[in-house]
């Protein structure tokens, strides 16, 4: 193990980080079967490997490992699908606010250049890319406002994020209508700590809109043709 808790060293972490970002690009959606043999063989990998990587996926909450069925992509629930979002509005709007005010040209710099990626991959008709993007922007707000512990969590709850919206999401053009993010740029530019919070507030409301939290899961894809192996 290396100095992060749950990571594993060498190629049992670059196993879990490419299986971690086919997660949130949503080419491994919810309830996909992670088999130890298939990973392996995807990745030229043992099983010694794969399963260090299966556990600390697990340890993050982007799988579930059963007991004699082995490992799947999680399948959030309803319940915790609204648990997650309303943990992500008591701390991300508050956390926004105090990014406002600690934002110089760097920070502001390397926020547009994530909402360029965002928008790199709308335009190629990647919105699970572009997911990833739109979370790597919301965890930037955390790193800037320098809150470690509670940019930990924001990192988990976006994590479970991506599994709902891949699960939930009914309305997949609300990327394109979103100028939430543009519009939090502007504020954290201004170091209106004010409005960057009352825009992360309106900007989570809406990203809830977009969800249909009584529609069934997804049709889980097979690993080998996720990975494109």
């Amino acid at each position: 193990m290396d100095r992060e808790a749950g990571r594993v060293a060498g190629p049992a972490e670059a196993v879990a980080d490419q299986l971690a970002l086919a997660i949130h690009e949503h080419r491994l959606v919810p309830g996909t079967k992670l088999s130890e043999d298939d990973v392996g063989e995807v990745f030229g990998v043992s099983r010694t490997v794969v399963r260090a990587a299966l556990q600390r996926l697990g340890h993050e909450r982007l799988i579930t490992l059963k007991r004699n069925k082995g490992a799947f992509v999680a399948q959030p629930t309803v319940r915790e699908a609204r648990e997650v979002f309303e943990a992500r509005a008591l701390l991300e709007p508050r956390t926004a606010r105090s990014a406002a005010e600690r934002a110089g040209p760097a920070e502001v710099a390397r926020l547009r250049e994530l909402i360029d990626e965002e928008h790199r991959a709308i335009a190629d008709n990647h919105p699970g890319r572009a997911l990833r993007q739109s979370g790597l922007f919301h965890l930037e707000i955390a790193r800037i406002a320098d809150q470690d512990t509670i940019a930990e969590f924001i990192g988990q709850l976006i994590a479970r994020s991506s599994l709902i919206i891949a699960l939930y999401w009914r309305r997949r053009n609300a990327l394109c209508e979103s100028h939430a993010h543009h519009a939090l740029l502007n504020a954290l530019a201004d170091r209106d700590g004010e409005g960057a919070e009352q825009m992360m507030k309106g900007h989570l409301l809406d990203l809830v809109s977009s969800l249909d939290l009584r529609s069934l899961p997804s049709a889980p894809r097979s690993l080998r043709e996720a990975l494109g192996a």
